[in-house]
């Protein structure tokens, strides 16, 4: 059976993508830091007839995310899809939502590390074993500022932003080794996050994952912006 790693699973995007990976047939590896909310993600899907596995690991330790990953692939045979899409650096603290003029380069440096930095490691850790058997997909979430930049979203619109490119560098160097990279921005709320202003697009996570489920399926499009 293949095997998607969701770094950074949570119980709404990440639960979601290894319900709809989980219903196509794929075992589920989850990572994130909390392993008692990894278990509950992982006891959520086996009641829901998937077989998954939570394995904690922080994004900003890079050598414990590589260990993590693999053990992961250790535990189901390999990793077939990695999906990257940690918690924004800073959020919790409002430090996230800094603006563009007041950005200093202390705020940015963990935007860096979380978005940029952790994504190259769980990559590097999962991208051998993919050109070698000649297959695999690489799914990078950011937010819509990495597309559309947003004042109050400097710091995570930079990093995330070099996220997209080092992606669609990737997508483009790696076709030949039928290894597939997309980076996907989402420019909606989940529904359940927050509440969102009257005009702004709410979309429920297992829609959102049905979208990523049909872009690694297809391995054709570089990158998707969803705004609706």
């Amino acid at each position: 059976m293949p095997t998607i790693a969701i770094v950074g699973a949570g119980a709404r995007l990440g639960l979601s993508l290894g319900r709809v990976f989980g219903r196509h047939g794929y075992q589920v590896a989850l990572l994130a830091r909390n392993p008692e909310r990894l278990d509950a993600l992982v006891r959520q899907l086996a009641a829901e007839h998937v077989d998954a596995a939570g394995f904690a690991a922080d994004v900003l330790d890079r050598p414990g995310l590589t260990a993590a990953l693999g053990r992961a692939a250790d535990h189901f045979g390999g990793i077939d899809v990695l999906e990257y899409s940690p918690t924004v650096a800073g959020a919790a603290s409002g430090e996230a939502y800094t603006g563009a003029l007041d950005l200093t380069v202390d705020l940015l440096r963990p935007q860096l590390e979380s978005t940029c930095y952790g994504a190259i490691a769980a990559t590097r850790a999962v991208l051998p074993a993919m050109r070698a058997a000649g297959s695999g997909a690489l799914l990078y979430t950011t937010g819509a500022s990495s597309v559309h930049p947003t004042p109050m979203f400097a710091g995570p619109g930079i990093a995330a932003a070099g996220l997209r490119n080092w992606a669609l560098n990737l997508n483009t160097l790696l076709a030949d080794d039928g290894v597939y990279a997309c980076h996907v921005s989402i420019g909606v709320w989940l529904a359940g996050t927050r509440t969102p202003t009257p005009d702004t697009p709410t979309t429920h996570p297992d829609v959102l994952a049905e979208t990523y489920w049909e872009l690694a399926a297809a391995r054709t499009e570089p990158e998707r912006l969803i705004t609706a």
